[in-house]
């Protein structure tokens, strides 16, 4: 089993969090893995991205190489298109499709839904929308992680949910609830989409 992972987005959307949560449920499911980060100018709105490497068998290096990417996941469509040059081609795109705009020439979104809607293997939806219709708009990470779950080999939804626990446990039941229901929100609109 191995799932090499592209994590992106901007800074402050809660792409490390998703990151954490994968590997302490890599960890409970007895996987290795690597991760290796950049973080950019993370709080100003800047580019941020993650590399994660889970494997059933030992992991040399912590980083991807161009065309192993077995998914992109991205909490911005303009990142996800960024690291497009990443994904294989039996990979799968998982992104929201809402812009954090945060450049001035930040291209049209009719040409970033067009290529988004080019690619073979892809689960594109507003997130912030699903987040807020069941959790809260600060929980569109979490609807992006449980989008992104149904295409990870080797770790179950329930050990993600544990993992969820783990990290928001501290914050309280109600914190944890909030982020388990747009996980599950966002798994259920992934599955939807990838039967079409």
């Amino acid at each position: 089993m191995k799932s090499d992972i592209v994590l992106a987005g901007v800074g402050g959307q809660g792409i490390l969090s998703i990151a954490t949560i994968l590997g302490v449920a890599a960890l409970e499911e007895g996987l290795y893995l690597k991760q290796a980060e950049v973080h950019g100018m993370s709080q100003r709105g800047g580019d941020v991205q993650s590399n994660l490497r889970l494997s059933s068998n030992p992991i040399a290096s912590d980083l991807i190489p161009l065309g192993g990417a077995d998914m992109i996941v991205s909490l911005e469509p303009m990142e996800a298109l960024r690291y497009l040059p990443y994904l294989s081609k039996e990979g799968w795109l998982v992104t929201n499709t809402t812009p954090f705009v945060n450049i001035p020439e930040y291209p049209d979104m009719a040409q970033v839904t067009a290529e988004l809607e080019s690619l073979p293997h892809v689960v594109a939806f507003d997130m912030d929308a699903t987040a807020k219709e069941v959790a809260g708009p600060r929980s569109a990470n979490m609807v992006l992680l449980g989008a992104c779950s149904l295409f990870i080999d080797g770790i179950e939804a329930e050990k993600i949910e544990d993992g969820i626990r783990k990290i928001f446990g501290r914050k309280g039941e109600a914190m944890v609830e909030s982020n388990l229901k747009a996980f599950r929100a966002g798994r259920e609109k992934a599955m939807e989409i990838a039967k079409n």
